[in-house]
């Protein structure tokens, strides 16, 4: 299983903040709406599938939430195709799920 959160790599990112970087988690999970992206997908609405899936790349990229940015490149890469497989996005709801309940150790240890 690939590495969920990069912590060390994610407060490097906020020069070593942590503070700021447990907001930014804690913002991310209370704010990132997984469900809009499942309904773009499904309505078939692949612009509006595309900005979601680029968005939560973009976040979980810089939030050093690695395996969550692998799955968002390739769910991302599939909606500019028009051609998604259901397999990537049960992998990346999988994902999308293991990475919030890592979340939310991470706040728990760190506050």
């Amino acid at each position: 299983m690939a590495v969920l959160i990069n912590q060390e790599e994610g407060l490097k990112r906020v020069m070593n903040n942590k503070k700021l970087y447990m907001k930014l988690l804690n913002k991310f999970r209370t704010e990132t709406n997984l469900d809009e992206l499942k309904e773009s997908i499904v309505a078939h609405d692949y612009e509006k599938a595309q900005v979601s899936a680029h968005t939560l790349k973009g976040i979980s990229g810089n939030l050093s939430l690695t395996a969550l940015y692998e799955q968002s490149v390739a769910i991302e890469s599939q909606i500019k195709n028009h051609s998604i497989d259901e397999s990537t996005v049960t992998a990346f709801t999988d994902c999308f799920d293991d990475t919030m309940r890592a979340i939310d150790e991470v706040i728990a240890v760190n506050g």
